[in-house]
């Protein structure tokens, strides 16, 4: 009555198997489909740190400055067409007179004489007969062009700040560095000899060296290279100590990396950035120090120039012609001023958390 069903199986079609063509393995070119969020993209430690840095406007325009005045200290002192060291008794104490700006009232070799019977205005150019004579910052009292002499002071002044400043970095650092990792009897010895150091004034120092050896471009880099050199030790020292148990450390150790490889190669490149920061400080400090040492007659020997022997020899003639002093006091302030920019805005850029301190 109820008979099984019978189930019909139908065939399926033979599916024929793919063979691969040499198409299929070309690699797609799906550039334009793979969105990147530029946000989140890794950037290196560097270019956030330049980043940073031309986000801090003041330290840019201390930067702009300072290339300014070193271009100026290469090509200036043959712009005049006058010798730093050539002197001209009968142009002497001539104000500063410059082409085409004369023509509107000012720099046109005028200036006003303080005398028994009241203020007067000369102009030294028209009464020697000087007509196509141009002195762009004036002359000094030998007759000496104050613009070539400025560049020139500029130059010296510049490559003793930056020479000692290199110098005290190597020695600072690397005393600072081997202190702080060998520790123990090492660091309590050498800690001991940085404060006897430190215990004298580095401006005793720097005087009596160049009281005893002879007055010169290579004696003030001597001299400063012995006294600003504190500083930076301490800062190295500061940061060993907090590196030197890190991990990365003590793996180097583990691996058999000698003590100088870990201090110059795991830790060194860790605490570049205060090194950097502190260097910024310190040329500044050296032009400073340089300045006043040629101030008082212990710098660069003369026919030679620097900063601090130009306002020296301005100082001498202030209250008769002033201009001779205000080109290198001007160049100086903004010299120290433009640095200590720089090194504001590399010290945030370096290490982001003191902004918000």
């Amino acid at each position: 009555m109820f008979g099984k069903k019978k189930q019909v199986v139908t065939a399926q079609p033979a599916v024929a198997a793919y063979v691969p063509v040499d198409s299929d393995f070309v690699r797609k070119d799906n550039a334009g489909e793979i969105a990147i969020d530029t946000n989140f993209a890794s950037q290196s430690f560097w270019k956030d740190v330049i980043i940073r840095f031309k986000h801090k406007k003041s330290a840019v325009i201390g930067l702009i400055f300072v290339i300014l005045i070193t271009l100026m200290a290469i090509i200036g002192p043959s712009l005049s067409g006058y010798s730093y060291s050539a002197q001209n008794l009968k142009e002497k104490n001539l104000a500063p007179r410059m082409q085409v700006i004369e023509n509107l009232g000012i720099m046109d070799g005028s200036e006003k004489m303080k005398t028994t019977t009241g203020t007067k205005i000369t102009n030294e150019y028209a009464a020697k007969k000087l007509y196509d004579t141009f002195y762009w910052f004036g002359t000094d009292r030998y007759g000496r062009d104050i613009f070539t002499r400025t560049w020139s002071g500029t130059r010296v002044s510049l490559i003793i700040a930056f020479a000692a400043t290199i110098i005290d970095m190597v020695i600072g650092m690397s005393y600072g560095l081997i202190s702080g990792y060998f520790g123990g009897k090492t660091d309590i010895i050498m800690q001991r000899i940085l404060e006897i150091m430190n215990g004298i004034p580095r401006l005793v120092i720097v005087t009596l060296l160049l009281l005893v050896l002879q007055p010169g471009m290579v004696t003030i880099i001597f001299a400063l290279m012995l006294t600003e050199w504190v500083g930076m030790s301490r800062i190295a020292r500061a940061e060993m100590l907090k590196l030197k148990e890190q991990e990365f450390v003590l793996a180097s150790r583990t691996l058999g990396a000698g003590p100088f490889h870990i201090i110059f190669k795991e830790i060194l490149p860790n605490i570049i950035g205060p090194i950097i920061t502190q260097v910024m400080f310190s040329i500044p400090t050296a032009i400073f120090t340089e300045a006043f040492l040629s101030f008082v007659g212990l710098g660069i020997p003369v026919p030679q120039c620097s900063l601090g022997s130009l306002i020296s020899d301005g100082y001498n003639s202030f209250t008769t012609h002033p201009y001779q002093i205000m080109p290198p006091i001007i160049v100086m302030a903004l010299l120290m001023l433009s640095f200590n920019l720089i090194a504001d805005g590399l010290r945030e850029a370096l290490d982001p958390k003191m902004k918000e301190m």
